[in-house]
């Protein structure tokens, strides 16, 4: 099965063909950096990170663009605010992105360009857009005149005459029509501006990408990116630049991410809903956060809740058990070993984990369906757990499809930025984590289990079982085998 992927331009799935055979050129709209990045941010680029790992892991030679937009009113009245220039507030969160970024597992894209590096680049384009009739300056502002592109607003499907009827025009703008947008603005006193035709002024927002794509990327390069609030005016504006200058289309396929509810209403500030990725890693696992985004298709909504951040450490949980189980099983048997026959009562769960990759596969290629991937991963597990259950001493065919399970699910989880730990040091940082709520150490753990073995040894049943009880109420769970008890958190 061929990659297809959603295409918002024309508003279904399509086989993905690259503009040139094992290439693919992919930008995604980055942070303007002027605060904290909050959970909305970590979806988007996760998701991107995704699309940039499975595309690599399809052979194919990704040059990936993610840009920071370093000129901005938001970044220029927090800077006035705090008392500092517009560049070192930029630079000082352009940091804590990386750093967030880098916490939450994503690779370092091929490039990263400033919007500020691309100065001379963006008046160049505005230059060409004058030339052609589909710009005009006024008064030290210049503005794109929708009026000359007919295509305009055919990515978000709104209704001109419906938007103009909403449409103003705020003080001090000479637009020709209110939908026009500025390309250049004129300087004002406080902010940053570089010398222009037009006089001393600095790029409206939309037009950076635009420079910054067609310079790295070309006039038409394949995907676009970006949360699903960036498809109007952004992206909007994006296209109607670029093919504006070129004449061509400017992006063959455009991907955008759902958006984040926070317990089942839209994130903030007001609500008190608005949770950044730093206050969030304070209390979660970064992987437990990437894993949570996953289990959604990045074009659904999503709900940050407890409740759910939760269930995924608990779904985290299980696969590093699992791995850290066949650990254990793999490191004392010798996988190469005669070949013998897999016992009929075991053909439906080997076949699972046997078809892993083939199952990943199709539902990555059905528009990078990451909940469905997990979904056969998940399935893979509950067959190891099957198969460890049935064959404590697996050996032979089995034992090498156990072995080659193993390998699958961390080659796999690499693909999706998962299982990157030790699952032995993983779940005893976790369980440590767990301790911490509880109230309990180790060594209070262990005593009581020592207590526990000794009551059942005297034929106490009735203490035995209220020691278990106690420690399931801290969410301390006992796990009693032939090898002997043994403990983790719920």
């Amino acid at each position: 099965m061929p990659l297809r992927v959603y295409n918002t331009l024309s508003g279904k799935k399509e086989e993905f063909k690259p503009l040139v055979p094992g290439k693919v050129g992919m930008y995604v709209c980055g942070v303007t950096v002027y605060d904290y990045c909050h959970i909305g941010h970590a979806r988007a680029n996760i998701v991107f990170d995704i699309v940039y790992r499975y595309l690599q892991y399809s052979n194919y030679d990704v040059t990936y663009v993610r840009n920071y937009t370093d000129v901005d009113d938001k970044i220029i009245a927090r800077a006035n605010e705090r008392g500092i220039s517009s560049q070192e507030l930029s630079e000082e969160f352009i940091r804590a992105f990386d750093e967030d970024m880098a916490a939450l597992g994503l690779r370092t894209p091929t490039h990263e360009p400033k919007a500020t590096a691309y100065i001379a680049e963006i008046i160049a384009l505005v230059e060409q857009l004058i030339a052609k009739g589909m710009a005009y300056e006024s008064e030290g502002d210049v503005y794109y005149s929708v009026d000359n592109f007919p295509s305009y607003l055919k990515l978000s499907k709104r209704n001109m005459e419906e938007m103009l009827a909403g449409a103003r025009i705020s003080p001090g703008e000479l637009k020709r029509n209110p939908m026009d947008f500025a390309l250049w603005k004129a300087a004002k006193p406080g902010e940053p501006s570089w010398e222009s035709p037009w006089g001393a002024g600095r790029p409206g927002w939309h037009i950076e990408c635009s420079a910054m794509s067609s310079s790295l990327l070309g006039e038409t390069f394949d995907i676009h990116g970006g949360g699903r609030d960036l498809i109007f005016p952004h992206h909007e504006n994006e296209i109607a630049q670029s093919e504006g200058v070129s004449g061509k289309p400017f992006v063959k396929y455009w991907l955008h991410n759902g958006f984040v509810n926070v317990n089942q209403e839209k994130m903030s500030k007001s609500l008190g809903n608005f949770f950044t990725i730093r206050d969030i890693l304070k209390r979660y696992d970064p992987e437990v956060v990437r894993f949570f985004i996953l289990t959604a298709h990045y074009r659904s909504p999503i709900d940050f809740s407890d409740q759910n951040l939760e269930e995924s450490r608990i779904g985290l949980t299980r696969f590093y058990e699992a791995l850290a189980h066949l650990d254990k099983v793999l490191a004392r048997l010798d996988t190469v070993t005669e070949q013998g026959p897999v016992a009929e009562a075991l053909a439906e769960p080997v076949e699972r984990l046997v078809r892993l990759e083939e199952r990943f596969r199709s539902a990555m290629d059905d528009d990078f369906n990451t909940a469905q991937a997990i979904g056969h991963m998940f399935d893979a597990v509950r067959a190891i757990n099957r198969i460890l259950a049935e064959e404590n001493e697996p050996h032979g065919q089995l034992l090498t499809i156990l072995s080659k399970g193993h390998d699958d699910l961390i080659r796999l989880g690499e693909v999706l930025g998962l299982f990157g730990s030790d699952p032995a040091a993983w779940l005893a940082r976790s369980a440590q984590e767990g301790l911490a709520d509880s109230g309990l150490s180790e060594a209070d753990i262990e005593a009581l289990i020592v207590e526990r073995r000794e009551a059942r040894a005297n034929r106490d049943f009735a203490r035995a079982d209220r020691i278990r009880d106690e420690l399931a109420d801290k969410g301390v769970l006992l796990l009693d085998s032939p090898e002997g008890t043994t403990w983790k958190m719920k």
